[in-house]
């Protein structure tokens, strides 16, 4: 029975290990196993192909047999947008003209409008004066329609009329005053001598009221009419006011100055210039 028992704490000795070691190894997973997809690599993306230039290639003009369909009818090209780059000439590839071009472009357009072949040209004159004792106040207009040779010299017909106010003194002590009005036609020249600065003529024809006398040469109170010629000789300066209108103010001395005078030195005018046609 001893023997027996001591076997059995024997046997039990060396199974020992082995159950701890049994029961130290890992538990399998006996779960079935799943299979993972496999991934896939994206396909290597191609860049868009360039448009082709056909900047340098003729168009293609389609030939068309007797009794075929007419070719369609062409679509106008859209227009350009507001602020679009202006299209090219042929005098200016670009599109754009270049400053000294532009300025040079103004120039004759001004130049056109400035100069025309005739013009209108009213004048208003003013001139006052003393003769041995008789004063003379002066007031006339003059329109003409002139015409120029050149850029420079101009010429025309025109038409004038002259007021006059003679004052003088009597035996009374008194001054008498007469008025007088006077009608006429007249040519006048201009010559433009440096920029605005010209040089002006007139010759004029009257039929004029003057102081009468008698054989004395004394002043009878009364006026009788004459034809008097009126030389005007003197210069100007013209005053752009735009294109085709100018202003301007002339000097002029009278070489018929004496009694039978209708204009008083020195003869002030201010004319005004209106360019029509072309």
């Amino acid at each position: 029975m001893r023997y027996l028992l001591l076997l059995a704490l024997g046997g039990a000795a060396l199974l020992a290990p082995g159950l701890a070691q049994a029961q130290e190894k890992p538990v399998l997973n006996t779960a079935p196993t799943v299979p993972q997809p496999t991934p896939v690599a994206p396909a290597p993306t191609r860049p868009a192909p360039a448009a082709a230039d056909t900047s340098n290639v003729a168009p293609t003009i389609p030939v068309y047999t007797p009794g075929q369909a007419p070719a369609p009818a062409a679509t106008p090209a859209p227009a350009a947008p507001a602020g679009a780059l202006p299209a090219p000439t042929y005098g200016s590839p670009s599109g754009f003209d270049l400053p000294e071009r532009e300025r040079k472009r103004q120039a004759l357009q001004q130049h056109a409008e400035q100069y025309t072949k005739t013009f209108v040209y009213t004048g208003l004159g003013l001139g006052y004066s003393s003769y041995y004792g008789v004063s003379q106040f002066s007031f006339s207009i003059s329109p003409a329609i002139g015409y120029r040779v050149n850029d420079k010299f101009s010429i025309g017909p025109g038409i004038s009329y002259a007021y006059n106010n003679y004052g003088f003194p009597t035996s009374l002590n008194t001054t008498q005053h007469i008025s007088a009005s006077n009608f006429g036609v007249k040519v006048f020249a201009q010559y433009m001598v440096y920029k605005q600065f010209f040089v002006h003529a007139e010759y004029e024809s009257t039929r004029a009221e003057l102081l009468a006398q008698d054989i004395n040469g004394n002043l009878t109170g009364g006026t009788i009419a004459r034809q008097v010629q009126t030389p005007l000789l003197g210069a100007g300066y013209r005053s752009q006011i735009s294109n085709r209108a100018a202003a301007d103010i002339l000097l002029l001395y009278n070489f018929q100055d004496d009694y039978n005078s209708i204009y008083p030195n020195p003869v002030i005018r201010f004319n005004f210039l209106f360019n029509i046609g072309r």
